[in-house]
């Protein structure tokens, strides 16, 4: 089983970066499944429900996110829907939408990192609870594990290795170099990079993030210009097995 994990979806250069690979990625490698983060879709920060529908009908099958998913209010009522949208598991009991999600016989789970983010349920015990309390779970599981310090991440990937098929880090849209197959078969890495454009400071307009940096005064930033970037890794897992076999990253420039 081949699958295509694409890193934090930035706006509408993310968008069309994603309409004008993904087509050729899904048949080039004969993909079995394409999961995108788009929580920062929709102007860069958040997502809507149009524009989860753009990157659906450009071939991703599942969209997991992060802290900005709340960004966009209307995007709430679809987080209960069978849109196949993730929001992080380890949000506090009651809060709308799903954490994990089975599609054909992969299950996809979206979790929260704590350290420098916010305070979340622990995402170490949150996912022992769901890996123990599902009765029917396929052998393929992959995590997209959003977060920011890179020490909780590889300490996840570590915890989980050999109970999933892969760890796969979002968040900091900085892509890492430390893709690799963990000793008991998890596929891991600590963060797959963003789709979005490469003239910018992670996504945002390069001025604009200079200015409040040198000011220290909030504003709205906007979505940076130029040349976009494709930041993906494709994972090969056994499907019987579920141990992963492969990871190998994507990284292509869209003028």
């Amino acid at each position: 089983m081949l699958i295509l994990a694409i890193g934090d979806v930035i706006g509408k250069p993310g968008r069309r970066a994603v309409q004008a690979l993904l087509p050729g990625f899904r048949q080039k490698y004969g993909l079995d499944l394409v999961i995108a983060n788009g929580e920062n879709a929709a102007g860069g920060l958040g997502l809507t429900s149009t524009t989860a529908r753009a990157l659906f009908d450009a071939g991703v099958d599942v969209l997991t996110s992060g802290n900005h998913i709340w960004a966009h209010k209307e995007i709430i009522p679809y987080l209960n829907s069978n849109m196949p949208i993730l929001r992080p598991l380890n949000y506090p009991s009651g809060v709308p939408g799903r954490g994990y999600l089975l599609e054909g016989q992969v299950m996809v789970v979206n979790l929260m990192g704590r350290a420098f983010i916010g305070s979340f349920d622990c995402p170490f015990r949150a996912m022992d609870q769901l890996l123990a309390e599902l009765k029917h779970k396929p052998p393929v599981i992959i995590v997209d594990f959003h977060a920011e310090a890179t020490s909780e991440k590889i300490a996840l990937g570590r915890y989980l290795d050999g109970r999933v098929s892969a760890v796969l880090g979002t968040h900091t849209h900085v892509g890492t170099i430390d893709a690799q197959l963990l000793p008991n078969g998890t596929a891991y890495v600590t963060d797959i990079g963003m789709t979005g454009p490469t003239d910018s400071v992670i996504g945002d307009d390069a001025d604009a993030v200079l200015r409040r940096f040198l000011t220290m005064m909030p504003h709205r930033l906007s979505v940076g210009k130029g040349k976009t970037v494709f930041n993906a890794v494709v994972v090969e897992v056994d499907d019987n097995s579920g141990r992963a076999t492969n990871i190998d990253r994507i990284c292509e420039e869209v003028e």
